[in-house]
């Protein structure tokens, strides 16, 4: 291909691109109109605006060549890098260490399942085995011991590579080491359909992944009839010196064929997407919800939600459960290794909601999700 043809087809992509948002700022501007006219009158269970139409699989895309303007809040400058760097290492105490051997690690036997039923099953981290439409979908799979700046894993994988069954497709939602995990993803045939955000098939394609599909914030692709939404987290993009934001972030929705819908959050700060993502996917039965990673809030606020604003959030999207996750499994940040769970138990019970829709599962332990 010539930089010339390149660069139309980028010009091509970026013209697309504005006209599906000037579109979808249009649609919001009348839905805006319509729920004021309606001041007073139960809330439509209708998608707000109407979700998009399925894209291709596998389809091959020119994206920007940055997604920085999709930042909700400005990266750490110069000052924040040097209070890191006077302050040092971002990790918990000994006191915060102590608690280690209260991580809850009960691995289990995946749930028997068939075409109807939607089960989770949480492996540590934001790995999940979502069983979902008669799929099994990896969500940011990691099973590795070690990731690239960290510690070792302060829990096991809490399920076996081997127990599991053919993994029908993988979820990703950025690229960052704990969330991307090349040796994980070596094990799995090169065929597996991923679903991938923008700007990262490429990273997929040169370790020979045939079935890659990208998809901006607001796309969808099916998939033997499951539906998977890409949708915006408030977080960034980084995997190396010189590829900053260079791909896309965010989060998927996944629903069945009978309607119902997993939420995965990948990782996010707190902010106003939660609720526009419930106005478009009402009904959301299970959030998959970020917990940890959040001490010192000064340098992480943007980036990882603490565990109160992830219940506000399981309460903006309207979801009905939410399961707790991206702790107890690498030390990422400074908070005492077991605070995540305490206090997101506190925060359901101070939000006056039903201690049986938190599941708080431990590493390796699976729930099933009843029919509505």
């Amino acid at each position: 291909m010539t930089q010339q043809s390149e660069t139309t087809r980028e010009k091509e992509g970026a013209a697309e691109r504005e006209r599906a948002a000037e579109q979808e700022r249009a649609a919001e501007l009348e839905g805006a109109a319509e729920l004021e006219g309606a001041a007073g009158h139960p809330a439509s269970t209708a998608p707000f605006p109407p979700l998009a139409e399925p894209r291709p699989l596998g389809e091959r895309r020119v994206w920007p060549r940055t997604f920085h303007d999709r930042l909700t809040a400005p990266l750490p400058g110069l000052k924040a890098m040097a209070r890191f760097a006077r302050e040092g290492a971002v990790r918990p105490g000994r006191e915060g260490l102590a608690d280690l051997p209260l991580l809850p690690f009960e691995p289990g036997p995946l749930p028997s399942v068939d075409a109807r039923t939607v089960a989770v099953s949480w492996a540590g981290h934001a790995s999940w085995v979502v069983r979902i439409g008669g799929l099994t979908v990896l969500t940011d799979p990691v099973w590795s011991r070690r990731i690239i700046g960290t510690p070792a894993r302060i829990t096991p994988v809490g399920i076996d590579w081997d127990a599991l069954p053919r993994v029908d497709a993988v979820v990703i939602s950025h690229n960052h080491y704990d969330h991307l995990d090349a040796p994980t993803l070596r094990r799995l045939p090169r065929d597996t359909p991923v679903f991938a955000p923008a700007g990262l098939a490429r990273w997929f394609h040169r370790r020979r992944f045939t079935r890659v599909t990208e998809l901006d914030w607001w796309e969808a692709a099916e998939l033997d009839g499951v539906r998977f939404d890409f949708v915006p987290a408030h977080h960034w993009s980084k995997r190396s010196l010189t590829d900053t934001c260079r791909s896309l972030w965010g989060g998927w929705v996944l629903t069945a064929p009978d309607g119902r819908r997993v939420y995965f959050a990948g990782d996010t700060g707190y902010g106003h997407w939660f609720a526009r993502i419930g106005q478009r996917h009402p009904g959301i039965d299970l959030a998959l919800m970020p917990v940890g990673a959040y001490d010192p809030r000064w340098w992480l606020s943007d980036v990882h939600c603490d565990p109160e604003e992830a219940v506000r959030a399981v309460q903006d999207l309207g979801a009905r459960r939410m399961a707790p996750m991206h702790w107890g499994t690498f030390v990422l940040s400074a908070e005492p290794v077991l605070e995540p769970l305490t206090r997101v138990r506190a925060a359901w019970q101070a939000a006056g909601l039903p201690r049986e829709d938190l599941w708080d599962l431990p590493v390796g332990a699976s729930r099933v999700l009843e029919d509505r």
